[in-house]
């Protein structure tokens, strides 16, 4: 036994009758040089069972994955990432497995709210100097739950003001603000609009926007088109891609439509009754064939 099985083993994430039955061949898998390769294939580091953990990238190199969105604590560890010393082991851990840093997350905007707690807006402030500090370029801000804009008028404009205030450090830094949520095409684009920087763009998720009725094959090409998606997640409620609502092959046409390249992160998508590890090394795969 290795030492990474051991470690998987130990998070609960490998099963014995897996590892004797040679269910998880992912360091078999060759892979193009990820520098010549259009698309990086990353996941969440919450969905894989270890959010905001530096185990994190054990388990991603296990699944076989090109890299993490990270995410970048919690209300409880007073946001983490952003203390230098732990941002050094991160990109020490990242060169040493090999698994990079896709991308940045705030997820702790969904139970302490941008748009109207203040820790929230100095939380988004100093997440331009994190993204800087272990070279991503794009920061995911999670608008759910009490983060909710849909039919929020009130909270959108306090949003929109905040960004105002963040996106000239963000544009000098490179960085990407990317706003998640629950809004349609139309609804971010007003927010972009109204904020009126280029640092400011839709994180793209396909299946959030399918459980809300939208198009999604006609939101990416209209927001790709305008330049305005940074970044996509591929997820499924409960169940493994391509095995749920969202038409991944129709997607991946899409998104040749709008030319986009870099990384496409896997979320949710856990059969029930399966162990993450097992969900994954299948979601990496279904993703590899279809973006190839």
């Amino acid at each position: 036994m290795n030492r990474r099985t051991a470690l998987l083993q130990t998070l609960g994430l490998f099963s014995m009758s897996a590892i004797s039955s040679g269910a998880f061949p992912s360091h078999k898998i060759k892979l193009q040089n990820a520098n010549n390769r259009r698309f990086l294939i990353g996941a969440c580091d919450w969905s894989i069972g270890q959010s905001s953990k530096i185990e994190a990238f054990e388990v991603a190199k296990a699944i076989g994955l090109d890299g993490l969105q990270v995410n970048m604590g919690s209300e409880k560890n007073d946001m983490h990432l952003r203390q230098k010393e732990r941002q050094k082991v991160y990109r020490e851990t990242a060169r040493r497995t090999g698994v990079r840093i896709g991308s940045l997350a705030l997820g702790e905007l969904n139970n302490v709210p941008y748009k109207s707690d203040p820790r929230a807006e100095q939380w988004v402030q100093d997440s331009v100097d994190v993204a800087r500090a272990l070279g991503v370029k794009n920061i995911l801000l999670a608008f759910f739950s009490k983060g909710d804009l849909k039919n929020d008028p009130q909270g959108t404009r306090a949003v929109i003001e905040k960004l105002k205030a963040v996106a000239p450090k963000a544009e000098k830094a490179g960085v990407t603000l990317a706003i998640e949520s629950w809004l349609s095409a139309e609804e971010h684009m007003a927010i972009i609009e109204a904020v009126g920087s280029p640092a400011v763009k839709v994180y793209y998720d396909v299946c959030n926007s399918t459980v809300m009725g939208y198009d999604i094959l006609k939101e990416i090409r209209w927001l790709g088109k305008q330049k305005q998606i940074c970044e996509f997640h591929f997820k499924e409620n409960g169940f493994l891609l391509g095995q749920g609502k969202v038409n991944y092959p129709e997607v991946r046409k899409a998104i040749d439509d709008i030319g986009y390249a870099g990384w496409v992160h896997i979320e949710g998508a856990v059969l029930e009754g399966k162990n993450i590890l097992e969900s994954y090394t299948y979601n990496n795969k279904f993703v590899r064939e279809v973006m190839s």
